[in-house]
């Protein structure tokens, strides 16, 4: 059955409004304009008003003090910042949050873990003031930057949106899941291709302290389902809709690239979101080979090569992903980004007409 993009619908009274000859209609006119059925939604949409207006302007309250506090570490040296009793980083964060501004916040608390967490993090801790000082300018200057990108600081400073534009029915390849912490409750992301669209989608969703999020797909199954994208740079997140029938199991892995391929879609998605860490990608034919003090994943073709993140080096699912290839080449997706690439997910070197055989394998 073809997929395409269906346009959501929306049933609103529009045009001429309903007409009534009898006592309920000379209820209302007596009522007036303010007092009409639909009067309450009316308010209740300028209370919510009010209330984004409100979180605004103490975002704004809070971006500025971050913003001087910035400056005062810079100008202080951040020799300082080394020392345990360098209390910023929590007061700071404490008080993003109570700017209502949790993104900043996240960042704070992520600048105070980089502090004398070894050699080069003078470096990194400088990078990451320069990248939390673009967020903070860019916050303070919303109204003059393009509608996608003011969407992106909107998502990055940590206002919620809802997912938006028409809804994309496919074929959707469950590419991979993982949990990680965030503060007191744990992130659930799961990446999805969809087989006629092409498109990549992330799926985010939250467990409360000691629950595990509740969305769940199983890595390697294929899914006929609605996904509508939230606003924003890249365009990534995503909302699972509808789904038609029940899960089956992918007969083949996603198409992808070159490590060189890798490289250039992530220098494009940063133009459009410079505080992206990494963005999803697929490389085809690449072999995990030992370099140095760690590893890097090979092009079969042409021997270029991308290190594998630091974050992974630790994991089980590096050896995995090795014993997996056994010196052959593979289809690898994962998260490319300036530390490196991390593998989430491979396909078994297998040509076999045997679905099995090329079956997903989870390197988280």
């Amino acid at each position: 059955m073809p997929r395409s993009t269906v346009g959501s619908m929306v049933l609103s009274h529009g045009g001429e409004p309903w007409r009534s000859t009898g006592p309920v209609e000379r209820r209302t006119r007596e009522r007036g304009p303010d007092t009409a059925p639909d009067g309450g939604s009316r308010e209740a949409g300028r209370a919510a008003a009010r209330r984004a207006d409100r979180r605004a302007a103490r975002i704004t309250g809070g971006a500025q003090e971050l913003d001087r506090r910035l400056r005062d570490l810079l100008r202080g040296g951040l020799a300082a910042a080394d020392g345990p009793e360098y209390g910023l980083w929590e007061e700071t964060a404490a008080r993003m949050v109570d700017a209502q501004a949790p993104g900043l916040a996240h960042r704070v608390r992520e600048l105070g873990s980089v502090a004398g967490s070894g050699t080069g993090w003078p470096a990194r801790l400088l990078e990451g003031c320069a990248l939390l000082h673009l967020l903070d300018s860019a916050w303070l200057g919303l109204d003059r930057l393009p509608g996608p990108l003011a969407a992106t600081v909107r998502s990055r400073v940590g206002l919620t949106t809802s997912a938006e534009g028409p809804a994309v029915r496919d074929d959707w390849l469950v590419l991979a899941q993982y949990d990680t912490p965030d503060g007191r409750i744990v992130t659930r992301r799961i990446w999805l291709h969809g087989r006629e669209s092409g498109r990549i989608a992330l799926l985010l969703s939250y467990g409360a302290p000691g629950r595990a999020p509740a969305q769940a797909l199983p890595v390697g199954t294929v899914i006929d389902a609605e996904v509508t994208t939230y606003p924003g740079g890249g365009r990534l997140r995503a909302e699972l809709g509808e789904r038609f029938g029940e899960p089956a199991a992918a007969t083949a892995p996603p198409p992808g690239g070159t490590t060189a391929d890798a490289l250039t879609a992530y220098g494009h998605a940063l133009r459009d979101d410079p505080w992206l860490d990494a963005w999803p990608v697929t490389l085809c034919d690449v072999v995990p080979a030992p370099s140095g003090d760690g590893w890097q994943l090979v092009g079969a073709a042409d021997g270029s090569a991308l290190p594998v993140a630091p974050a992974a080096l630790s994991r089980p699912g590096l050896w995995k992903l090795v014993a997996l290839s056994g010196g052959s080449p593979l289809t690898v997706f994962g998260e490319c980004g300036h530390r490196g690439f991390d593998p989430l997910a491979a396909w078994r070197p297998d040509s076999s007409d045997d679905v099995g055989a090329r079956a997903a394998v989870a390197l988280l």
